[in-house]
This record gives C-alpha cells, structure tokens and sequence, in this order.
C-alpha cells in the first residue's frame, strides 16, 4: 500500500509544474525525500536557489493541497529547501539572529536544548527523563526530538507506532503521554527507516516539527538535539529564541573532549549553557551493593570547572534506567520516589532556576523613578 501512495503522489505531483524550468517537479528532479506512513505523507521540493523561495511558497502550497486530495491521504507535510550558493555571503561571527523570533511557537515561553558532544552518552535518555521532572513541578511541558537520524522519544515515552492527526488537513495535533506533549519525525515514518536527507531537507523537516505542529501554550520545551555540532544546533539558534542549552557527557576523556567543542560551540553562537550532566556517573551492583566507575568518574565536573560552567548533576548507570526508559515508562513517572527519580528531579530543579533567571523573572520587578 505504501508503495502504491508513494507512485499516487509522485503521479499527482507530475500535474505541478515549475514555470521556470517549464517541465513539472517530478520530471525535473525537484521532488526529494518522499516518505508514507498509513495516511501521512512528507516531502521536499528542492528549487535550488533560496532566492525563488518566496516565489515558489504558493507552488508548494498547491503540491501539497493537491496530494491531500489523494484518496486515503490524512496529511501532508512538503518543506522548500534549496542549496545556498557557492558566493552567498558568509554569516557574521556571534550568535545568528533569530529569523522571525518567537513565530514558530509564539505560545512557548521558554526552549531549553538538551544536547551532547558524541553519541551514546544518553542524552535521550536525560532530555525525556528532564521534561518529566519539569511537568512533574506542575509546568507545561512539551518535548521535540530534533534528532531527525535517530528519533528514539516516541519509543521512550510509550508512544511507539502511533501517529499524529490534524484537525485541518494543515496542522498536526502532538502526541501526549505521561502529561507532556510531544513531537518527532519518528511518528511519520517506520521505525526502521534510514533518512538518507541532506542537510537542508532535515532542517526544513525540523523548522516543520516547530510550525506545523499545535503545540500551545508551554512554559518550557525540551528540545532533544542530536549528537555534535552540527545543522541542527545552528538552526536552532537561527530560527527560535533559545532559553538556554544542557550539556550531557559520560565521565571519560573520550566524551568530554567533544563536551567541550559542545560547549564551546553554544558560547560561540551566544546561547547560554546551563551546565553538563555526567550520565553513566557508576554503576551499583544490586546484588552486592559493590561501586564500579566503569567509565570512570568526577570527569564532567571537572570539565564544567575548568571550562567555567555549572555542574548539574551525576546520573548512574542503573538497569532501571535503561528499562524503564526501553519500556515507554521513564523512571521519573513509573518510581518518582526512587533515587534516581529524585536525581533528575533536582537537575530539573537547577535548569528550571536557571531559565527563568535567564528570563528575568527572579530578578524582581523593575521599579522606575519619574
């Protein structure tokens, strides 16, 4: 079935065409990166030059009214992406200012990215476990799995091999558990489905998960950002007001040299870090109660006083973690009284503090003498 959409589309696509290259978008190479999943169709129209983009928005709107018309189709999602030119002029040093600040999620009132240096470290782990803790004080809480590669938060927080809807054929409901809201790329297509996308087909992905989905009001959204420095972290500080970012490391050298470019990388681009966490920290054994630094230990803290930053906090490494995290039922929620629980509890703790002072609110009011 989603090989018979997949042709439905890219026959109905042949019927838009592309008045400058005279032929339709399918026939000149346009149409990239098709996906389908029960009803859900996604998407990239390459127009090569950026600077056609305002010309061609009512292009995309028509390719995407006209696959909705589809027989079976429940949404569809198509992104504008284009290779900027070799002579575009390089972007200044410092932060990127943000484009359209506020407009993608204008009802959120605060971004906090959870993001590592290398891979492996569990940092999805930490960002589902921290949005928990966050909803758990009794804030609104959303969570975006920015790891458009490998999405893992619908797994994570039990929601695996749903889909999202839309209520107008234009914007998708996001998926709710455990009291927060939720969005990823993994809800619109098959768990095991390699995205071979270029860069700019997963930032127009990413910018979509943002805009087109009906998030609300919040007051924090906890961005799962993917491993390194790359794409992802730039389009983040270019497109949304960024509250702030969290750091997560395993203990051993390995991890924290890409840590630090991690963090460096943020102060470049002006967002404020609101410290590391050391994942993995040791490990316990539950029969003998013996302590093993498997990855050794103390290496975040270090690195956040060396490097000038905050330290929030050391998670160990529990099979209960892992389980529960592999289950759909993330420690926080299914035994918030634990230690563990009340370890993420306090880093949430230190971030939340740390966003709103980054907010001004626990600066007091501001008094004027006339």
């Amino acid at each position: 079935m989603s090989a018979q959409l997949e042709q439905k589309v890219l026959d109905t696509l042949k019927g838009i065409d592309d008045p400058v290259k005279g032929t339709d978008i399918v026939s000149a190479g346009m149409v990239l990166g098709l996906q389908t999943k029960d009803g859900h169709v996604a998407f990239t129209i390459d127009i090569g030059d950026p600077a056609r983009a305002k010309d061609f928005e009512p292009i995309r709107a028509a390719a995407e009214k006209a696959v909705h018309a589809l027989e079976g189709v429940l949404s569809v999602t198509a992104v504008l992406t284009a290779e900027k030119p070799a002579s575009a002029q390089a972007p200044q040093q410092g932060r990127p200012q943000p484009q359209q600040q506020g407009a993608l999620m204008p009802d959120v009132k605060s971004i906090i990215a959870v993001s590592s240096g290398k891979g492996g470290v569990g940092k999805s782990t930490t960002s589902v476990n921290l949005a928990l803790a966050l909803a758990a004080k009794g804030l609104k809480v959303g969570l975006l799995d920015a790891d458009i590669y490998g999405p893992s938060i619908p797994r994570m927080l039990g929601l695996a091999g749903q889909q999202p809807f839309s209520l107008d054929g234009k914007i998708l409901e996001p998926m709710e558990n455990h009291g927060i809201k939720c969005m990823s790329i993994g809800f619109l297509v098959e768990e095991d489905t390699a995205m071979i996308w270029r860069g700019p087909m997963v930032m127009g992905a990413l910018e979509q998960l943002m805009r087109d989905v009906n998030w609300g009001a919040l007051d924090v959204l906890v961005v799962d950002m993917p491993p390194g420095t790359g794409d992802v972290q730039l389009t983040m500080a270019q497109k949304v007001p960024l509250t702030g970012s969290v750091i997560v490391s395993t203990p051993q050298d390995i991890a924290l040299l890409d840590t630090r470019k991690g963090l460096n990388m943020f102060r470049k681009v002006e967002i404020p870090v609101f410290g590391i966490v050391e994942n993995m920290s040791y490990f316990s054994c539950p029969h003998c109660g013996e302590r093993t630094d498997i990855f050794s230990h103390g290496g975040a803290r270090q690195t956040a006083e060396a490097q000038g930053a905050d330290f929030l906090g050391e998670i160990p490494l529990d099979i209960k973690i892992r389980e529960t995290s592999d289950g759909g039922q993330p420690i926080v929620v299914s035994d918030p009284d634990s230690e563990h629980a009340k370890a993420y509890k306090a880093i949430a703790d230190k971030v939340w503090y740390k966003a709103l002072e980054q907010l001004g609110a626990s600066k007091g009011p501001k008094i004027v003498f006339d």
